[in-house]
């Protein structure tokens, strides 16, 4: 027999029995791993309870700004320049915008010196805070009673000289005469005191007048908030009330819903109201704060709104579920919160019973701490898993 066909057996021997042992490894390994995940995997566990959760309302709504405002223009004119933009935040008082104050400048201007002439023709200086004067001790009317004293004295003498009859009537009644036109000079002169009087507070109103309109071309924030919308733009020519931005405060935020009027009774002002909400995370907590007088005829439902801090994660015009604590004394089924498993919305628990895990979907009501309510699916003393993480229906478990 040919060496090289003893070679060609010997070499198929050696692969046989490699291959043989090869198999033996991995059957070898296999079986371990099939012992490890048969073997009963270790979980923490925890109890269904009684506690006292309060009973509860669950309300759909919607969020919405505290307060909104359009900020606008008091007088006409070009806007000059705009401090904010959408989503500016502004303090109260703060600088929105200005429209172009240049006019106005001129305005003012020109009441101050209508105001300097009123003054002057009253004796008093250009500038002063006050306009008033006594009358009967300005020039002309000092004038007008020197005049008026002559006249007297001159008709008490005319009097005495016809009563001797060293004059005759018609000289004393031409005398009296001018004593009356001296009267009436005087009151004229008093009249026209008081006239100049009157023009100078009217002038002293107009320059009140420019000047509020001179600040009036600024334009201010009324509270707290933020530029929900920029409405006008730079060079734009205003009217007087044309809006410029809209402002909302958004800390605290309203939530208003509307409570069916089977559970209209239990709902009063000071509750407590829990939001969730989609796409923000954690639980937000307010008050009930304002609740409408009538219940709505068309929709039979109730009206109210709750005021919810805000951190600035919440914005208005959200969707948000509430649930509003209407008894706290009450108690009801609750799990840890470590227990409540979520996926696809659908809310579930995984069970122990007889060392075997058990996966039971919950229909859950308000949170509260460590705890969640549960409405439906499970009993008081069930065991459940917290933390399920990588377990199967039907698996083996010990509790730690």
């Amino acid at each position: 027999m040919p060496a090289s066909f003893l070679n060609r057996i010997a070499i198929s021997a050696v692969l046989v029995l490699l291959a043989g042992c090869g198999g033996d490894d991995s059957s070898s390994a296999s079986a371990q791993e099939k012992k490890r995940e048969q073997a009963p995997k270790q979980v923490q566990t925890g109890r269904v309870e009684e506690r006292q959760l309060g009973t509860s309302v669950l309300v759909n709504g919607t969020l919405d700004a505290y307060d909104r405002a359009t900020a606008g223009t008091k007088v006409a004119g070009r806007l000059q320049s705009m401090a904010v933009d959408l989503g500016s935040r502004v303090r109260r008082g703060q600088l929105i915008a200005r429209i172009d104050p240049t006019d106005y400048s001129i305005r003012l201007q020109q009441a101050e010196a209508g105001l300097a002439q009123a003054r002057v023709r009253l004796g008093l200086p250009t500038d002063g805070a006050s306009d008033s004067v006594d009358p009967t001790d300005t020039p002309p009317v000092r004038e007008a009673r020197a005049v008026l004293e002559e006249a007297r004295a001159s008709r008490e003498r005319y009097s005495a000289l016809l009563k001797d009859g060293v004059i005759s009537k018609a000289d004393f009644d031409q005398v009296q005469a001018q004593s009356r036109v001296a009267e009436s000079r005087y009151q004229d002169a008093l009249e026209e005191i008081r006239n100049r009087q009157a023009v100078a507070t009217q002038r002293r109103a107009e320059v009140s007048l420019a000047r509020q309109q001179l600040a009036d071309t600024g334009i201010y924030a009324a509270f707290d908030g933020v530029v929900q919308q920029r409405i006008a733009s730079i060079g734009e020519f205003l009217s007087a009330g044309a809006p410029v931005a809209e402002i909302v405060r958004i800390d605290p935020l309203r939530f208003r819903a509307e409570v069916p009027e089977r559970d209209a009774a239990s709902i009063r002002i000071g509750q407590n109201v829990q939001l969730a909400v989609d796409g923000a995370a954690g639980d937000y907590t307010g008050r009930v704060t304002r609740i409408s007088p009538t219940i709505t005829e068309r929709t039979r439902v109730l009206q109210i709104e709750a005021d919810i801090p805000n951190n600035g994660t919440l914005r208005a015009g959200s969707f948000a579920r509430a649930t509003i604590l209407t008894d706290t004394t009450a108690t009801s089924l609750a799990i840890p919160k470590e227990a409540l498993v979520t996926f696809a919305g659908i809310e579930k628990v995984v069970l122990v019973e007889k060392g075997k895990t058990k996966e039971k979907p919950v229909t859950t009501g308000r949170r509260a701490g460590a705890w969640v309510e549960v409405l439906s699916g499970v009993k008081t003393g069930d065991e459940v898993v917290l933390n399920p993480v990588n377990l199967r229906p039907g698996q083996d478990v010990v509790t730690k």
